[in-house]
């Protein structure tokens, strides 16, 4: 089935578009700190808010170079009211690549010091700008990246195991015990989930790590969401509980519990499959919006999220557009788990490719 699946997203023009998007992100986030010039600790608050860096190729001769970038100077503007930025052409800053700059470590563990393209030390390289606090939008991107883009996932590692179980004993059980357990998934998805996510978010104690505030936010997440999950799992299984195979596992003396996890639930795999595929961008967004709240990931650790939010004032839109890029960065990843999403679904269930 897995490799069927594989075929045909690689036959579909979008799905193939949308899978290599997502390998180059998520591989660029997994080497992050090789791949971003700066730590997600730099700051130069000298350069707030400068411009993308120019990166030149042709000298003041006319002639090819080595690739090099000019510092900005900042200077106030009268008639404009407003901090303006100019090359200081007096020196010269070479880019580097694979050349030794900031220490980190590398899966957290393995200490090193070599990027993939740095410059000299008095010299900054700041590929999308700088933000209000003089750190690198690029570097910052991609540490970001990893948080936003893997809180959908460990949702789900938490929230899709309690919906499985859940509803395949409230299908496999049936009378009171069904009517119970349904009625209480039912108010769980009465409860409108992202004011509840705000109000949860918010009463977070001020002094934890962001680490914490991450884990607690997937399990949230993952509390908010099993209840849906839940109740299509249990109408699955309802709808094959008195099947020949059930019921030969019955008379061999199986437990209850072993009829619902080995026989009953891999009926409902490929459902499970669409359904996770199309769940991770809800969680994205979720964490973007929390984040873009204050309620999420908190400064100075970065999320796209968060990050956004300093775009949300007109002038910065207008004046220093390189701060959409992580909210652009959302909408593409969303739209390439949606696509994805969408051609699995086709794969596993051609009956709604017919409708």
């Amino acid at each position: 089935m897995i490799k069927e699946v594989f075929k045909q997203l690689i036959k579909d023009k979008f799905a193939a578009a949308a899978l290599i998007i997502l390998a180059i992100i998520y591989t660029a986030l997994f080497f992050a700190d090789f791949i971003a010039p700066y730590s997600k600790d730099f700051s130069d608050r000298t350069m707030a808010y400068v411009p993308p860096s120019k990166i030149f190729t042709i000298d003041e001769n006319g002639k090819f170079s080595r690739p090099y970038t000019y510092n900005y100077t900042r200077s106030f503007d009268k008639n404009e009211l407003r901090i303006v930025y100019k090359l200081d052409r007096s020196q010269k800053h070479y880019v580097r690549f694979f050349s030794q700059g900031e220490p980190y470590k590398f899966l957290g563990f393995i200490p090193l010091k070599r990027h993939l393209f740095t410059t000299d030390r008095d010299g900054r390289l700041f590929l999308l700008g700088a933000d209000i606090n003089g750190r690198d939008v690029f570097s910052r991107i991609l540490f970001g990246g990893r948080i936003s883009m893997t809180i959908g996932f460990l949702a789900l590692f938490v929230l899709f195991p309690i919906g499985l179980l859940y509803g395949g004993i409230a299908g496999y059980m049936g009378g009171k015990t069904d009517i119970i357990m349904m009625r209480f998934a039912e108010a769980v998805m009465s409860i409108p989930s992202f004011y509840l996510l705000i109000i949860l978010a918010s009463v977070l104690p001020s002094g934890m790590t962001s680490v914490q505030r991450f884990m607690l936010i997937v399990i949230i997440l993952a509390l908010i969401g099993w209840a849906g999950f839940a109740r299509v799992v249990r109408g699955m299984v309802l709808s094959v509980k008195n099947l020949e195979f059930v019921q030969a596992a019955k008379s061999i003396g199986a437990s209850k519990l072993r009829i619902i996890v080995k026989y009953i639930l891999p009926q409902t795999t490929s459902f499970v499959i669409v359904a996770m595929t199309l769940s991770v961008p809800s969680y994205i967004l979720s964490e973007s919006g929390l984040s873009f709240l204050g309620l999420g990931i908190q400064q100075p650790d970065a999320s796209w999220g968060n990050m956004l939010k300093e775009a949300q004032e007109y002038t910065n839109i207008i004046y220093r557009p390189w701060l959409l890029t992580p909210g652009f960065l959302i909408f593409v990843a969303v739209l390439a788990f949606n696509l994805i999403g969408d051609t699995i679904r086709d794969v596993l269930d051609p009956k709604s490719k017919i409708r």
